[in-house]
């Protein structure tokens, strides 16, 4: 290879590296905004769509639900079970079967991404890449890829939609090895909403001909 070569090989590589490290920082500096936008509110409401899809076992399921959170607080309404966090326990409540289940939290998987992590998930164990941008009804959303470190994690990637102007996390995408897809889209995001102070309180009273089922 002559001089001239080598001269454009190695430029080429330099314009390529540093197109990927920009790339990188830019994917990190725009996740860091939406966690300090998330950080900045006292709480936040969101209506969303769930679906969960497996082509090759057949699968596909949508459904609505809903979630308040303030800080680490969380109340819960998704397939017909309802789910409170209040700081120390895990109260899920399923009407069908008239059942409460309670959970310390120390007991849920460390990786899960709960309520509580939805919005804040993607900080710490996760390779972050810049991935497609889409227009949804005038919007534009910037997707991010998170590509889990620990290779022991069920999950290949998720893929992280973000409202360019608001910040706000539109569509979260969790693509698992086994192929199996859960798409949550979110409907509606208020924050600063007016709140009861028992919206995270689990009222036993309320369930008294449930059975009750400490874990």
């Amino acid at each position: 290879m002559n001089k001239v070569s080598m001269r454009f090989l190695m430029s080429m590589m330099l314009i390529v590296g540093g197109y990927a490290f920009a790339k990188a920082q830019s994917a990190q500096s725009l996740l860091k905004e939406v966690d300090s936008k998330v950080k900045s509110y006292k709480n936040i409401a969101i209506d969303f769509k769930y679906a969960l899809s497996n082509e090759a076992q057949g699968v596909n399921q949508e459904t609505k639900g809903n979630v308040v959170l303030k800080g680490d607080l969380y109340a819960l309404n998704l397939l017909g079970t309802k789910q409170i966090f209040d700081g120390a326990s895990i109260y899920t409540i399923v009407p069908e079967d008239e059942e409460v289940t309670i959970s310390a939290v120390s007991d849920q998987d460390e990786n899960a991404i709960t309520p509580s992590k939805m919005l804040s998930f993607f900080n710490d164990g996760y390779i972050q890449k810049m991935d497609i941008t889409q227009k949804v009804n005038g919007r534009t959303i910037q997707y991010v890829k998170l590509t889990p470190m620990d290779s022991n994690s069920e999950v290949k990637h998720t893929l992280l939609g973000i409202d360019t102007t608001t910040k706000h996390i539109y569509r979260l995408i969790i693509v698992q090895k086994n192929d199996t897809k859960i798409t949550i889209t979110v409907n509606s995001f208020k924050a600063n909403q007016p709140m009861s102070a028992n919206a995270f309180v689990f009222d036993e009273s309320k369930y008294a001909d449930y059975y009750i089922n400490k874990i």
